[in-house]
């Protein structure tokens, strides 16, 4: 598990580092040049070398962070184009009801056949790698989808597109989560969640924007527009490095401590880092036999791994059961039960709705690694069931005058901004960071498939289900559901901000509860011993 050097961490960024004696001992051992009256000339160069590796490497993590992110412009893209783009097809094709949710929530369904896939195909291939197949399995899928000549055809298109986000939805936390320093790890491992929301703004302004053209080209318009994105990401692939860990896994050493020197800001850490991650891998036993023992590990998982599981999958489910996909993908239909009739108002309504979320989930960044990821989820959840119930009883019971109609649009926009301000984002940056490095990528790769489970199941059957019991009565569900995700989050989710990835795995091992404070010195030195 990589415990015995966790006191060897070299984490400089949490209030009592695990790596202060290292720091002080790196200190201390520096001259000082004072016989020579240099002292002060000395500690300034220092200084001001230290502020420039500093800045350096936190433009190149960013930069990195951005890039590896691209590929989830891919997916909010789809999400807010299809949301309007689905009543042109209607038009167009001549579908059935059944037939548009079969087509809106296929993209949900077989993301998880990615996922599945993209977890074994990481380990094999590598992050950077698998980040590139996502995007050209979704382009390929993009561009059947746009020259579609019936639903048939269109459908084989969703599919392919599915597959590819399927791939991109779980790599790109984890690649980031891989690169990051401690101290950032939260906002960075947000970026997917940002570019997501992203996405799905410019999905609404793309139906927004050609709206007004035939119903025969416009919603291929829409689609085509997000295979764009592909040549930004080719470029980023030429730029980005390999995760520093999978290259460990690999036993490619050399090529792991070259990544460290780029995106660790101490260079003096670089060793140690790199140790402690040689140690996490356990790469010792060469590949196919550490594959199967990983699907062993996962299938009969240990006290600590199942916590661990619970904790991931858990959390992804009930981002997407509280009903966010409904919310975004149908929110012409909510906003055209609460009173609003024109295409053109209903499309504008629902950029509102985009912009909300995409403001919201820039809070989250700054917030993030700051206020910690507990005490966001709990603003989050339980603010989203406050708005899903005002939702309900505005659809319910106000009708369809200006006040229903006000309502509805205020509690669809407060719904978003407190899933983008908590759940949205940190349902992936835990995911990505409360795993073994070993079992990382397969095991988030299993929070993926619920993700994808639920946000299809829900994405399926939200027209069903709101005609058989009204859309006032489904978020009333929604909200009921909710509020077990604030139980949830209280029993089940630990606090991991300012902890480093190896020193995560302490908050679920036998005897350490599941809580919000940070993990001691003495309960580490604690550890160390019994072993």
């Amino acid at each position: 598990m990589g415990l015995v050097n966790v006191q060897e961490n070299g984490n400089t960024e949490m209030g009592l580092p695990l790596g202060a004696k290292n720091k002080y001992t790196r200190m201390d051992s520096q001259p000082t040049h004072d016989d020579d009256g240099f002292g002060e000339d000395y500690d300034a160069s220092q200084h001001y070398h230290q502020m420039e590796r500093r800045n350096t490497t936190r433009k190149y993590v960013f930069a990195c962070s951005v890039f590896a992110s691209l590929n989830s412009v891919l997916l909010g893209y789809d999400v807010g184009v299809m949301s309007g783009a689905i009543i042109f097809i209607q038009e167009d094709l001549k579908i059935t009801e059944v037939q548009e949710e079969i087509l809106v929530g296929i993209l949900s369904v077989m993301s998880l056949v990615g996922s599945l896939v993209g977890g074994r195909t990481s380990d094999s291939i590598g992050r950077k790698w698998t980040m590139g197949l996502a995007a050209i399995v979704f382009q390929t899928g993009a561009a059947i989808m746009t020259f579609a000549p019936s639903f048939k055809v269109l459908m084989i298109g969703r599919i392919l597109a599915g597959v590819g986000i399927g791939f991109g939805v779980m790599i790109a936390p984890v690649y980031i989560a891989e690169i990051s320093p401690t101290v950032a790890r939260g906002s960075l491992t947000s970026f997917p969640e940002i570019f997501i929301n992203f996405g799905i703004l410019l999905g609404y302004v793309s139906n927004y924007a050609f709206a007004g053209l035939s119903a025969h080209t416009n919603w291929r318009i829409m689609l085509a527009i997000g295979i764009l994105p592909s040549v930004f990401i080719a470029f980023a692939l030429c730029i980005i490095p390999e995760s520093p860990r999978w290259l460990v896994m690999q036993n490619r050493v050399d090529e792991a401590r070259m990544v460290l020197l780029k995106t660790n800001e101490n260079e003096s850490e670089v060793e140690e880092r790199l140790a402690e991650i040689q140690l996490a891998a356990g790469f010792s036993n060469g590949e196919k036999h550490e594959e199967k023992a990983v699907w062993r590990e996962l299938l009969s998982p240990s006290p600590a791994l199942l916590r661990m599981l619970i904790a991931g999958f858990g959390i992804q489910c009930f981002q997407q059961i509280t009903g966010i996909d409904a919310t975004v993908y149908y929110s012409p239909e909510i906003l055209k039960s609460a009173g609003i009739e024109d295409k053109t108002k209903l499309l504008a309504a629902t950029v509102a709705v985009g912009v909300t979320k995409t403001v919201f989930i820039l809070i989250a960044i700054f917030l993030i690694d700051r206020a910690g990821r507990k005490p966001l989820l709990y603003a989050s959840t339980i603010g989203m069931t406050i708005c899903l119930f005002s939702l309900g009883a505005s659809l319910s019971f106000l009708g369809d005058g200006s006040v229903g109609i006000t309502m509805a649009i205020l509690s669809i926009c407060g719904n978003v901004a407190f899933f983008s301000v908590g759940i949205g984002p940190i349902c992936w940056v835990l995911t990505s960071e409360i795993f073994p490095l070993r079992v990382r990528a397969q095991a988030s790769a299993l929070g993926a498939v619920g993700n994808r489970v639920c946000s299809g199941f829900v994405a399926m059957s939200f027209l069903s289900v709101s005609r058989a019991i009204t859309v006032g009565g489904t978020f009333f569900i929604f909200s009921a559901i909710s509020v077990l995700s604030v139980a949830f989050v209280h029993k089940c989710v630990p606090e991991t901000k300012g902890k480093s990835l190896e020193e995560i795995e302490l908050l679920f091992q036998d005897g350490y509860e599941l809580r919000g404070s940070e993990v001691q010195l003495g309960d580490v030195e604690h550890l160390v011993q019994k072993k």
